[in-house]
């Protein structure tokens, strides 16, 4: 149960991190509400995981999941522009974080 909601809770960083790039320095109202709930969700799932998975996988899956989305996102809908460098390098990354999975 705890790898399930470090997941969601890793889905919820892509989530805020969005958001709060969409509130403008939370001058936009409804980007900055959806950062604000995503960041206290995503946060409250992380202590919950942490609870049963040691700090540093837990934190490393965490950041790998939110940061592997959120580059992601912004390739495909947010103009970043993607090379097969940065995939590349992404996929290390989701490699890394079922590599912590695998070996917890």
């Amino acid at each position: 149960m705890a790898w399930v909601v470090l997941v969601l809770s890793g889905m919820l960083e892509a989530v805020w991190a969005t958001a709060l790039g969409r509130s403008q320095n939370f001058r936009k109202v409804w980007p900055t509400v959806i950062f604000a709930a995503g960041l206290i969700l995503s946060m409250a799932g992380l202590s919950f995981a942490m609870q049963s998975i040691p700090v540093g996988t837990a934190y490393a899956v965490w950041v790998g999941i939110g940061a592997v989305l959120t580059a992601g996102y912004a390739m495909a809908f947010g103009g970043e522009r993607a090379t097969v460098m940065k995939v590349f390098l992404l996929l290390g990354v989701v490699g890394c974080v079922v590599g912590l999975k695998v070996v917890s």
